[in-house]
């Protein structure tokens, strides 16, 4: 079931690429802009999380954390977070049960198919924990300024 806002975001706890572990629980009170992504290292993925790393200084004075999430193991996400110089948690979720949780995977159209498979989306989550945003079938390309507009801060 879509997440709408107002419903509260479902907590987790997930490894993050630098070895640590990352909870929603301990965000609370900031704002947090959390994304889920096909997979590390392609092309619509690097380009989302390249403009969500070169947004970060403007979303985070406006008092937003960044997280994104993707099936891939961490070691494969430490890869990206080096190669393309990431400065935000990128969590890996192996077993999918935060993107079931968050309705970011199932059923999605992609090129005129039906197919199972991570759906491109983006929560913005308030300082207590509800959802204030909640975007399904994102396009990597233009999201995060998209998101920008929408969250004022343009």
């Amino acid at each position: 079931m879509k997440l709408e806002p107002g419903d509260a975001a479902p907590d987790f706890t997930l490894p993050a690429a630098d070895g640590t572990t990352v909870s929603l629980e301990a965000h609370r009170g900031k704002r947090v802009i959390l994304y889920f992504y096909p997979a590390a290292m392609t092309p619509g993925c690097t380009k989302q999380a390249c403009d969500f790393r070169d947004s970060l200084a403007s979303l985070t004075s406006a008092g937003f954390a960044v997280l994104g999430v993707s099936k891939d193991s961490p070691a494969k996400l430490a890869k990206f977070v080096e190669h393309d110089a990431l400065t935000f948690p990128l969590l890996s979720d192996p077993s999918l049960e935060v993107h079931k949780a968050y309705d970011a995977y199932g059923e999605k159209t992609m090129y005129g198919k039906t197919t199972v498979g991570v759906i491109r989306s983006t929560f913005v989550i308030d300082a207590d924990g509800k959802i204030e945003k909640a975007l399904y079938n994102v396009k990597a390309t233009g999201h995060v300024a998209r998101l920008r507009r929408e969250l004022g801060l343009d």
